[in-house]
């Protein structure tokens, strides 16, 4: 078995582990209470309903991490950043970077296709007002230490400042050369954590709040993604991709136990949405 096959069958394998995580009680509730009530005008549609997996391979050398699903977009559709307004911004932009085939991203069956790039998210399961609890951020984050073990990528591109804290905390425990104190987060901020690590890339989330009060335009994201990719075509430091030799074929699939092995607790502060 080649190294990108390896590599390939160890993330379909945690992918479909992931899949089936019900670890967070007040997630599992408020995604399945979402998929059961629906939205009207999606009142004809099965809802996914489950933890979002990664979209895209191992193998890409963008990795693009984001705060976690929409109850009525990826919670709907079953894929990461699709079916939401959210995700329009965001696919137009990896369209005209030449990162994906289509400007659009609507549903699982749409014929959307990435090249070289992977998406995904640090917490899996859509959360009641897209805000997931410190628990929750941290019971999930085995699932993005195990793709992050997997992920070749050259450039990894957080989207929104949870996401970015995340990703370098979870680089801190890989080894990665954080800087001390840590860079502020902002839009287009550069972190170098080493020639073991990936280059990081900051980048405001392509939220409504965000795209709607024009904090966050087409032409920043294309910036980002635009250096993005001469980043990748140059070579930048980071980890070798999968190439068949052993070390690449070889996949460790051990998923680490961060945030304990227990359930996550309930909130104590808030409740759930009526």
């Amino acid at each position: 078995m080649t190294g990108f096959s390896a590599l390939q069958k160890a993330q379909e394998r945690l992918q479909a582990e992931l899949t089936e995580c019900r670890r967070c009680p007040r997630l599992v509730e408020w995604r399945e209470k979402t998929a059961a009530a629906k939205r009207a005008a999606f009142r004809e549609q099965d809802y996914w309903a489950r933890p979002v997996p990664m979209l895209g391979e191992a193998s890409a050398r963008l990795l693009l991490i984001g705060l976690a699903p929409a109850a009525h977009g990826a919670n709907r559709t079953g894929r990461m950043f699709t079916g939401d307004r959210s995700g329009d911004w965001l696919f137009r932009a990896l369209h005209r970077a030449g990162f994906a085939n289509q400007p659009h991203s609507t549903s699982a069956d749409d014929g959307l296709r990435l090249a070289d790039a992977a998406v995904t998210a640090i917490v899996r399961c859509a959360p009641p007002a897209n805000k997931p609890t410190p628990a929750e951020r941290d019971a999930c984050a085995r699932w993005l230490a195990a793709e992050l073990e997997l992920s070749r990528a050259r450039v990894i591109v957080t989207l929104g400042g949870m996401a970015y804290d995340q990703t370098l905390r979870l680089g801190r425990r890989r080894g990665w050369e954080v800087p001390r104190p840590k860079p502020r987060f902002g839009h287009g901020v550069e972190v170098d954590c080493g020639p073991a690590a990936p280059l990081l890339i900051a980048c405001y989330h392509p939220s409504q709040q965000n795209t709607f009060t024009g904090l966050l335009t087409a032409e920043m994201l294309d910036a980002v993604f635009s250096r993005a990719a001469a980043l990748i075509a140059g070579e930048p430091p980071g980890r070798p991709p999968a190439d068949g030799s052993p070390a690449a074929a070889n996949v460790p699939m051990t998923i680490p136990p961060f945030g304990g092995d227990e359930p996550c607790p309930a909130p104590t502060k808030r409740s759930l949405p009526t």
